[in-house]
């Protein structure tokens, strides 16, 4: 079931799962009854198990998918609300998950006895130690350096969220580190900084580059991003990848080029409206910019990129003296007039069903912003061929894990630091390749998360 929030349908999301344990008469209609309470109040049950039963009650735990934090609350009260019943505990699924968080440190080796000790730890160490010193390229081969990649941020750009401090960005950084493990088999840990000065990133980074192979920059807000990054390609010899930016654009030349399949429509001739100009779309707008898209526009909040607004920093000067060969002006919803493709990596909610459908026939919407895409993508549908978010919960999800995981593990297994425009270009090719054409379609399943 689903519900409907003016002209906007939005269906329940296991981001939102919930576990009602609940007491009831030992009724034999009771668990039915239950189970359509929750349908009537517009969740999606999941399970129904009877943990306990006497003669005359019973305990009973449901779970089901709302639509947002509020709707679980409804839900757990139209149960209450059943004669006999009571709700005895509500748990967020999500919650659960994150209690202790999401990592744990597990060694490689046993330490099952005093040989062990003496060879893992002292006194046999020590001789490892003394061959690192006199050739320090050995700490790629004995150590975890080699497989170990850090994973920075300062929780100034956090998903959808904003300035919200490394602590709070601890959770999304502790789940980049485990789809590191799960998808590529990179030990990768999280490094939440206390400190938004860029002089003071780049040093704390730099102090602590001797233990990985890698770094992965992660969340830090545009314009600070973008000279972060630079300095520490200039001062390390290990790949400095930032997610946001290089993953966000390996991810969309994917998605676009087999959209584009789908659409039966080329490159070289599509017109493409980007929302959002900062760290992802400057990377994407670049990426796509070398692969000879016909027209670009770029929009930020006030509309189409204007090559003559005063105070622009380099990168968005760079996208105003590259793009836009047709002189567009107006706003976004003007912009895509036309179009072909849009692509969303800015905020919530700023588009229409009517925005979508004065695109051209055949048209593509990636609404990326997370956790909130750009435009509701069920009313997208109903006008683009193809219509994709950043989420987990729908399906065609365009999403950075498709990249950073397996492009970190070619970097660390070739030891190579510099990343490139035609590594990028050759990663997105080879996701896309992912898809055979037999199972090429508008609309992607969504499939069982495994590590191929």
């Amino acid at each position: 079931m689903e519900i409907k929030v003016g002209r906007k349908t939005t269906p329940p999301t296991p981001g939102y799962s919930i576990t009602m344990r609940v007491e009831a008469p030992a009724e034999s209609a009771m668990a039915s009854t239950i189970a359509e309470v929750i349908g009537e109040a517009g969740g999606a049950l999941t399970a129904l198990d009877v943990a306990e039963r006497r003669a005359d009650r019973m305990v009973v735990d449901a779970t089901c998918d709302a639509r947002d934090a509020d709707h679980a609350e409804q839900i757990g009260k139209a149960v209450a609300a059943v004669p006999g019943v009571t709700v005895l505990e509500v748990s967020d699924r999500t919650f659960l998950v994150h209690l202790g968080g999401k990592l744990e440190v597990t060694p490689k080796v046993q330490l099952k006895h005093r040989d062990d000790l003496s060879r893992a730890y002292t006194p046999g160490v020590a001789r490892v130690c003394t061959a690192i010193a006199e050739n320090p390229a050995d700490a790629r081969r004995l150590t975890i350096k080699r497989n170990t990649v850090a994973v920075v941020t300062d929780g100034s750009a956090v998903l959808g969220l904003g300035n919200i401090g490394p602590e709070a960005a601890l959770p999304v950084m502790e789940g980049k580190a485990a789809l590191f493990k799960q998808f590529a088999d990179v030990d990768a840990w999280p490094v939440c900084l206390d400190t938004q000065d860029t002089d003071e990133i780049v040093s704390v980074v730099k102090a602590l580059a001797p233990v990985y192979g890698g770094i992965n920059l992660e969340d830090i807000s545009a314009p600070r991003c973008f000279e972060i990054e630079a300095r520490l390609r200039e001062a390390l010899d290990i790949p400095v990848f930032h997610d946001d930016q290089h993953g966000t654009a390996i991810v969309v030349l994917a998605a676009l080029t087999n959209a584009l399949r789908v659409v039966g429509k080329r490159i070289e001739d599509i017109t493409i409206v980007v929302s959002g100009v900062g760290a992802a779309g400057h990377a994407i707008i670049r990426l796509l910019h070398k692969q000879g898209v016909g027209e670009i526009i770029g929009c930020d909040r006030r509309g189409v990129l204007d090559p003559e607004q005063e105070g622009m920093d380099d990168f968005r000067r760079w996208i105003a003296d590259n793009t836009n060969r047709s002189g567009r002006r107006g706003t976004l919803r003007e912009a895509l007039g036309g179009a072909d493709v849009f692509i969303g990596v800015s905020s919530p909610n700023l588009l229409t069903v009517e925005d979508i459908a004065a695109m051209d026939a055949g048209a593509i919407v990636f609404a990326l912003a997370n956790p909130d895409p750009e435009v509701d993508p069920t009313a997208a549908g109903r006008h683009a061929a193809v219509v994709a978010t950043g989420r987990s919960d729908y399906p065609n999800q365009i999403n950075n894990v498709l990249a950073f995981p397996g492009f970190f593990r070619g970097l660390l297994d070739a030891g190579v630091s510099d990343i490139t425009g035609e590594m990028m270009t050759a990663a997105a090719r080879a996701i896309a390749a992912a898809v055979t054409p037999r199972q090429l379609s508008a609309d992607s399943n969504r499939s069982r998360v495994s590590r191929k």
